[in-house]
């Protein structure tokens, strides 16, 4: 998602300027040369063979990439995420304009409450139906938007509709009217992606002035786990994406990464742009995997949500208790050293019923070791409401196993540690 600073224009000057900066060099280096040469020839000279012509050979490239992007480029657009101004009184026109016309406003301050491009992104259209036009996008391109405006490959402008949205997936499904949607996109078997493939993504790098821009790269890795994060930056789990090197830029996320048949395999999410060590990193981007996508969006659709199992409890990882209360409060013994320790058992919750209780400690479900906290949202996931799965947990230091029917919902919310 592009934020609106002026990348654009700011783009446009360094080019400008990079461009007078070499002419002003070369002319300088130029001139020193052929005044040091102490040959006394003139500094202008002039050719009288000035006959150069350009080639009339055309290159006739119908290559499958070129095939691909057209038959999808139509169905790409750009998400505009617009935003109420909480106020203008603060700023220099705002101050300005109460001054002079005393009323608070002027012809450059914006009035407080007036709505306001705030980001960018991309999104792909992918159904029609009747007079509404469905679009997928993330999440984080519609999140906290008070009105959205979608601008068409031909440049003309509809004003969307959330559908419905999930934060765990990062996926949002958008709606607008029909009358102006001629193609709709077509969504390929992930699964069937190979590693090398060369793929296309497109979308709006830095925003709308960027449109359809198309970037040409290969599959990385068909499923590479990528940790996520809550709002309040702690990690909630993991999230398997495609990751390719196609450029992925602020403004693409929301568009689709396509195979050259022209089908979309995955939705463009985010990029790496640096380790935590701070090492920058380039052609490291990820996409939402086309399976992942449809099952989602039928649910956005269906009923505007997904709902998910969760065990009903708050919980923490074991890491964040002292050694000493490990072994006096939970009576763990030296052996069990990883899991998730239970803070609170909701009432009525699927692991009340299975017989967890406050304190115990969780070390594997369905059969998958926890070593950390987030996998217990991992392995939930995997599963619908009516499953029933294995638990493994220490009671006051004894190992227990037993089964869980998950029956209780969960929302699209990203859930917070106190909350599965």
């Amino acid at each position: 998602m592009a934020q609106k600073n002026g990348f654009g224009k700011i783009i446009v000057t360094a080019v400008i300027a990079g461009a007078l900066g070499g002419g002003i060099t070369y002319g300088g280096m130029s001139y020193f040369n052929n005044s040091d040469s102490g040959t006394g020839t003139s500094l202008v000279s002039t050719n009288k063979n000035g006959n150069t012509k350009i080639s009339n050979v055309k290159v006739n490239l119908n290559t499958q990439a070129e095939k691909a992007f057209n038959a999808t480029k139509n169905t790409v657009v750009s998400v505009i995420n617009l935003q109420r101004e909480s106020s203008s009184d603060n700023t220099l026109a705002g101050i300005l304009g109460g001054l002079e016309g005393g009323s608070g406003s002027s012809g450059s301050s914006k009035k407080s409450g007036e709505l306001e491009a705030s980001s960018e992104g991309s999104g792909v259209i992918y159904k029609k139906s009747g007079n509404t036009a469905y679009i997928v996008t993330n999440n984080h391109v519609v999140s906290g938007a008070n009105a959205l405006e979608i601008i068409l490959s031909d440049g003309s402008k509809a004003s969307a509709k959330v559908v419905g949205k999930d934060a765990v997936t990062d996926l949002a499904v958008i709606k607008i009217t029909s009358n102006k949607v001629k193609d709709v996109a077509q969504f390929g078997d992930s699964d069937n992606i190979k590693v090398a493939e060369p793929v296309l993504a497109i979308g709006s790098p830095l925003g709308s002035q960027y449109a359809t821009s198309v970037t040409q790269g290969i599959i990385s890795a068909k499923k590479r786990e990528v940790p996520q994060t809550s709002e309040s930056g702690a990690q909630v789990g993991n999230a398997t994406v495609i990751q390719t090197d196609a450029a992925i830029n602020p403004g693409n996320s929301g568009g689709p990464l396509i195979n050259f048949a022209g089908q979309v395999v995955g939705i463009n999410s985010m990029k790496l742009a640096q380790d935590q060590q701070g090492t920058s990193v380039e052609g490291m981007g990820f996409a939402i995997p086309s399976n992942e996508v449809v099952t989602i969006i039928n649910q956005l659709i269906k009923s505007g949500q997904v709902v998910r199992p969760a065990l009903g409890i708050g919980y923490t990882d074991l890491s964040n208790i002292s050694e000493e209360q490990q072994h006096s409060v939970l009576k763990l013994p030296k052996s069990v050293t990883q899991g998730a320790v239970v803070l609170k058992v909701n009432s009525g919750s699927p692991a009340q019923r299975a017989g967890i209780k406050k304190y115990d400690v969780i070390t594997e479900l369905d059969g998958t070791k926890i070593t950390q906290q987030s996998q217990l949202r991992d392995v939930l996931y995997k599963h619908k409401i009516g499953d029933k799965i294995s638990v493994t947990y220490y009671h006051k230091g004894n190992k227990e196993t037993g089964s869980i029917t998950l029956s209780q919902r969960a929302t699209n919310k990203v859930l917070s540690e106190a909350s599965k």
